[in-house]
């Protein structure tokens, strides 16, 4: 009778094991959100807009939405250390190559290549952690811990690089991805047998025609999404030329999925009424999230706070975020109902827009934001991971793992639908009330008088010649209209995510149910890599 070889040597204790998986897991996720943590720093050093800088991102996510079905079956071909080691070695040579690079199609195409490594590594990484959970929790721990990390990412992007960036170049981001890599790899290789997790599967008849086509889908979505304001949409040949090609291209991989023996999901889940409602709600949550970034953004151009102090104050937003999370995987583990878990979370996030509409103002002490950060956090931790554990329950076990592929779609999507939104609001709603502040200067205007009063008397008084200062107050005063445009741009968008979010609380709270929906991964159900 032959000895099972255990995954990890004898002598190595259990919080070793579990430290090196998260030391795996963290680079892998931080580089999810490196080109948008300072977009200004990476459009600068690569020469290019802000709006490329965030495609670079995109692509890289388009990689993995795309790849994470087709990974399995590369996964189940190789032993789990050699799997491990090559996927880090490979994600240090791209990150080699995206340190020396400065041309911004080379770099797309490691991203995008870095988007595919990335899913082999959590692959892995998940998996093992999952073998070291009790049985009948593990899903749901495990899924916590992940997704809590993958939560932080943002924040911890923010806090980690401000430093860096400002002493050097962007570039610079890369190299210390490397040597984040290096201590996970060497301890897993260390710590780690060389044995198989499951079965091996020969890698024939792989389905490449239809990662292909869906892989070039996304990227074409997420092209629309980032670059069609800013070609004015349908008026530009390349939005309408990518628009048309990402109907046929899905429609020929919807084809392709309902007669194919091994679909990359399956089309049929979606006559499950809590499926569905399952994949709007992550849609919606992933573009009621997105708005975070218009708090930051506020935080740095109007109320001139530094990226470094804009980390300590996201450290807030890390605490409440580890904290819901919890909570949300002990009502998880306790099988509450879902209807209240994600009630309080979308509570939370309606709480945290609505507060801002207070808010914005040109002038705010830094204290006054620690509790909207705090609510966001919360929000967002307690309605991630019951959303996505929610979309793999109410999927059958007969559609393997169509949960997995249709959450990650719908979270790509949620995601290049919010930074869609916000740039359309941003340029139409700030135009707009800059042009109604416009109007209402003038001679007559008592308000626009004092301010250049007030402009033209400060001037003055540092030694500024009369003809000058009151061209200088002209700019100053142009500059506070911007400001203030800008500040109701966030408003107006903070209101219309407060009805979307009321609309799906209403929504949670009238969806019809015999029974009161609980989460429940049973030992049948997959673990897939979800992100």
């Amino acid at each position: 009778m032959s000895r099972v070889i255990p995954v990890f040597k004898p002598w190595v204790p259990e919080w070793l094991i579990r430290l090196s998986l998260l030391l795996v897991i963290l680079p892998g996720i931080i580089l999810f959100s490196l080109s948008i943590s300072n977009v200004s720093a990476s459009a600068g050093y690569y020469g290019i807009s802000p709006n490329d800088a965030q495609f670079s991102m995109i692509i890289l996510y388009a990689a993995t939405a795309s790849f994470v079905v087709l990974e399995k079956r590369f996964f189940r071909n190789f032993a789990s250390k050699v799997y491990l080691l090559i996927s880090v070695l490979l994600m240090v040579t791209t990150c080699y190559i995206c340190y020396n690079t400065h041309t911004f199609f080379l770099l797309l195409i490691f991203r995008y290549i870095q988007g595919m490594l990335t899913c082999t590594s959590l692959s892995i990484t998940l998996t093992l952690m999952f073998s070291r959970l009790h049985s009948e929790r593990s899903k749901e721990i495990g899924y916590s811990v992940v997704y809590c990390v993958l939560l932080c990412v943002s924040p911890l992007s923010v806090l980690f690089t401000a430093s860096i960036i400002d002493s050097f170049n962007f570039n610079v981001i890369y190299k210390c991805a490397i040597y984040s890599f290096l201590p996970g790899a060497i301890l897993m290789c260390i710590i780690m047998n060389n044995v198989r997790l499951d079965r091996k599967l020969p890698l024939y008849r792989l389905d490449w025609a239809g990662f292909v086509i869906y892989s070039a889908s996304l990227c074409l979505i997420g092209y629309v999404m980032i670059y069609g304001q800013q070609y004015d949409w349908f008026d530009d040949n390349r939005i309408s030329l990518s628009v048309a090609a990402i109907v046929l291209l899905l429609s020929i991989f919807v084809v392709r999925q309902l007669f194919s023996k091994r679909p990359y999901f399956y089309i049929q889940a979606f006559k499950s009424r809590s499926f569905v409602l399952a994949a709007l709600l992550l849609f919606v949550f992933y573009i009621c999230r997105g708005s975070f970034g218009i708090t930051t953004s506020y935080m740095g151009s109007v109320l001139g706070i530094d990226p470094i102090n804009q980390g300590y104050l996201l450290i807030y937003n890390l605490a409440a975020i580890v904290a819901s999370v919890t909570i949300a995987s002990r009502y998880m583990l306790r099988k509450k109902p879902l209807r209240h878990i994600l009630i309080y979370g979308f509570t939370f996030l309606l709480a945290f827009h609505v507060y801002m509409c207070f808010v914005f103002s040109a002038q705010v002490d830094t204290e006054s934001l620690i509790l909207p950060v705090i609510l966001q956090g919360l929000g967002a931790g307690m309605c991630m991971t019951p959303i996505i554990l929610f979309i793999i329950s109410s999927s059958p076990v007969k559609y393997g793992n169509t949960g997995s592929a249709v959450g990650i779609f719908m979270r790509f999507t949620g995601f290049c639908s919010s930074i869609s939104l916000i740039n359309y609001f941003q340029l139409y709603r700030q135009a707009d009330h800059a042009s109604r502040f416009h109007e209402q200067l003038s001679v007559l205007n008592p308000v626009a008088v004092q301010k250049l009063t007030l402009y033209k008397q400060a001037l003055t008084g540092k030694g500024v010649a009369p003809d000058q200062a009151i061209k200088i107050a002209n700019g100053l005063l142009n500059k506070n209209i911007g400001v203030q445009s800008q500040l109701r741009f966030a408003v107006d968008y903070y209101q219309v995510i407060s009805w979307v979010l009321l609309a799906m609380i209403l929504v949670i709270i009238l969806f019809p149910s015999k029974k009161p929906a609980v989460i429940n991964l049973g030992a049948n159900q997959p673990a897939p890599v979800v992100y």
